[in-house]
């Protein structure tokens, strides 16, 4: 008769460490005890459509706005929020900048230091102040992910930083967390020893060389399966077999790059050319990394506040801070919905995936809290009230799902994640600019 398996049990070859998803050999407290409950973040910039967004009726028998329409499959996982604002996100007689504010306030709560150099200053995060408890329960404290390139010095709006613009999570006041916008890279901190001062040279041999990572672990992934049941033998191939599949399209990303990219440029490294292959792929690295343990935290920026991307594949070639200026022009203000529905669509396709994917005695997502929204509601007027806010998932039964709840006007945004938080066990007294906990969660 076999041991059972550790919680933390790895697949560990030549540099490499495979982390495994919840096993029926794992011993029952592992199994049978509350599953975790997750914390997840994802920011959209430059405002939305709110007349879109915003259902018109309060409670459980809201019909779902346009932009929001992708989300209805999961009514029953989901709460809308509506009423909250981050105060220290306006001006305060900082003057312009609100792009800046909008990121830096969003999980802070604080009013960052109107700066371009090196003295920033805003405050710490919902998802730090949660990393710093739970996250010593995990291989990694916590996990950000992004989807634009951002500078972290400089002036990027009205005289801030680049870095308020460029980060959402920060460790402290001092101390921002820029995402990792690279998949390969994601992949490599999740299963293998990647050297960060590796040369490009070094690392172009080691990449020739390399084979499939999970080939590194075939000894101990064979020695595994032996001792293990139908059900978990099936189990632990599907979750292989999900890995190396994110491992194909990240080297399908990289060579794609490679061939498009004019040789007098810096070739990346495993990005997806389509925008909507990107954002999938951070989306599966993430789901991945909250499946086997390795972190309960993570933060996805899907563009850096102020961002000018541009979606030709949904016919909005127009930069997307451009055309959140709309003035009130219908044209603009069609284009603008159209990227605030298209980002909803693909945070869809991700709860999806979370819906899908076993966990305890019951799916990821039911043992998550996700909250999904903007700094800014108006992109047009800078407005950082009523901000557009959805929580998917559940925290383990402990909200009430399924509905539509308007607060009171100016109630701090900051409140929500003060009453997550105790949720996950951790029980601040105050965020940022708190003034305590949300009612009818």
């Amino acid at each position: 008769m076999y041991r059972p398996l550790s919680r933390r049990t790895l697949l560990r070859g030549f540099g490499t460490a495979v982390a495994l998803p919840l096993l029926e050999a794992m011993p029952p407290a592992a199994r049978s005890g509350p599953a975790p409950v997750r914390m997840a973040f994802t920011y959209v910039p430059n405002g939305i459509i709110m007349e879109n967004w915003t259902p018109d009726a309060s409670g459980r028998d809201f019909a779902f706005p346009r932009v929001i329409k992708p989300l209805e499959p999961f009514r029953e996982k989901l709460l809308v929020l509506s009423g909250l604002t981050h105060n220290n996100g306006r001006a305060l007689g900082d003057g312009p900048g609100d792009h800046a504010r909008a990121a830096a306030s969003f999980l802070t709560g604080a009013h960052p230091r109107k700066t371009a150099g090196a003295d920033i200053k805003n405050g710490i995060s919902a998802d730090q102040i949660a990393a710093q408890t739970i996250g010593r329960q995990t291989r990694f404290a916590s996990l950000e992910l992004g989807i634009e390139h951002g500078r972290i010095v400089g002036n990027c709006d009205s005289g801030y930083s680049c870095a308020y613009s460029n980060s959402i999570a920060w460790r402290s006041a001092e101390t921002p967390m820029p995402p990792e916008v690279n998949p390969k890279l994601v992949f490599e901190r999740l299963f293998g020893n990647a050297d960060p001062g590796e040369s490009p040279q070094a690392r172009a041999l080691r990449e020739q060389q390399r084979r499939s990572i999970l080939d590194f672990v075939r000894d101990d992934a064979a020695s595994l399966q032996a001792k293990l049941g139908a059900v978990d033998k099936r189990k632990l191939d599907e979750y292989l077999t999900g890995v190396r599949e994110i491992e194909r399209r990240i080297e399908a990303a990289s060579k794609e790059s490679k061939e498009l990219t004019p040789t007098s440029m810096e070739k990346p490294e495993g990005i997806p050319v389509e925008f909507e292959d990107h954002v999938a792929l951070m989306y599966d690295l993430l789901t991945v990394a909250l499946q086997t343990d390795s972190t309960r935290i993570a933060t996805f920026m899907i563009g850096r506040e102020g961002s000018n991307n541009t979606y030709r594949q949904i016919g909005v070639p127009d930069a997307h801070h451009g055309i959140s200026h709309h003035r009130g022009e219908a044209e603009k203000v069609e284009k603008l919905t159209k990227i605030n529905e298209y980002h909803v669509s693909l945070f869809a396709r991700w709860l999806d995936k979370l819906s899908k994917t076993p966990d305890g005695d019951g799916s990821l997502l039911d043992h998550s809290m996700i909250v999904y929204g903007s700094g800014l509601s108006d992109g047009n007027r800078h407005h950082h009230h009523d901000l557009p806010i959805v929580i998917a998932g559940g925290g383990s039964k402990s909200l009430t799902m399924g509905r539509h709840v308007t607060y009171a006007k100016d109630t701090p945004l900051t409140n929500l994640y003060v009453s997550l938080l105790d949720r996950v066990g951790v029980k601040p007294e105050v965020l940022g600019d708190s003034s305590g906990r949300l009612t009818d969660l």
